[in-house]
């Protein structure tokens, strides 16, 4: 069975929000295979980050359903579909900035497993729950930073912590909402090496400015253009669409590929 051939782990069926008369996203249709890594492009205002709110059920759908695995998952709150392994991260960050960064992974992993703080120590669990988190630091280069406060970690390095804490949900499907903005290009380059090196099985979606670590992370792009899905393929078929174009540029140019210079 062929990539192309597996059954999408991600499945958008009509997906439409609408605010009063405002469509922020427009009857989306769109699958997702496992384990691929599929990017999410389109001009400024043209319903990314509405989509994902959606998807992540951060925002409930006006219609159309989100299926994950097979299963309609468009009820469940956000809670709910991290619970099942869809999990976001946000353009700004979200961390307890005055505790230490291993704390804010233990944290991660205690509530991915319904695990609440206690008022009392269980050394037992409390050593595998240790033991898990510094693993996730392992696995995102952070290792020599757990005991520092997250609130000194550089904005890369939180980027880097936020992966480590969506590590620990156990994710099926990770959304990642404009994972470089403010970055520095060698943050970028080192988040561009993080993304690359996560788990196959593991199904990641990005929205990104950055057309270059788009070109470089994605197998497949699909592209939004006032909150309609206007192309959907590989990264060579969306350089060369003429729909595209014209979203980008504001009138078709079937001469030269878009993003030229991108590879």
């Amino acid at each position: 069975m062929t990539g192309e051939e597996l059954e999408p782990i991600l499945r958008l069926e009509g997906l439409t929000l609408r605010y009063g008369a405002l469509t922020a996203v427009d009857h989306v249709d769109l699958s997702i295979r496992e384990g691929a890594r599929h990017a999410l492009i389109g001009p400024n205002g043209a319903g990314k980050s509405s989509l994902f709110s959606v998807v992540a059920g951060a925002v409930r759908a006006t219609e159309g359903r989100v299926i994950l695995g097979g299963k309609d998952i468009s009820s469940l709150n956000e809670s709910g579909r991290a619970r099942v392994g869809l999990v976001r991260t946000f353009q700004h960050s979200s961390l307890f900035l005055g505790v230490s960064v291993l704390d804010n992974v233990r944290l991660a992993v205690e509530r991915a497993h319904g695990r609440p703080k206690r008022p009392w120590p269980m050394p037992r669990t409390d050593r595998v729950i240790t033991e898990k988190a510094m693993s996730h630091l392992g696995a995102v280069g952070l290792v020599d930073r757990c005991n520092a406060l997250c609130g000194a970690l550089s904005h890369g390095e939180r980027r880097q912590l936020e992966v480590a804490m969506v590590l620990a949900c156990d994710p099926r499907l990770v959304l990642f909402d404009e994972p470089t903005a403010g970055m520095s290009a060698a943050e970028t380059q080192r988040f561009s090496e993080l993304v690359e090196s996560l788990p196959a099985e593991i199904t990641t979606v990005v929205v990104e400015h950055d057309l270059d670590v788009v070109f470089r992370l994605a197998d497949r792009v699909s592209v939004l253009a006032a909150g309609r899905l206007i192309a959907d393929g590989s990264p060579d078929e969306v350089r060369a669409d003429a729909a595209v174009k014209e979203a980008y540029l504001g009138k078709p140019r079937s001469a030269e590929p878009l993003f030229g210079g991108i590879s």
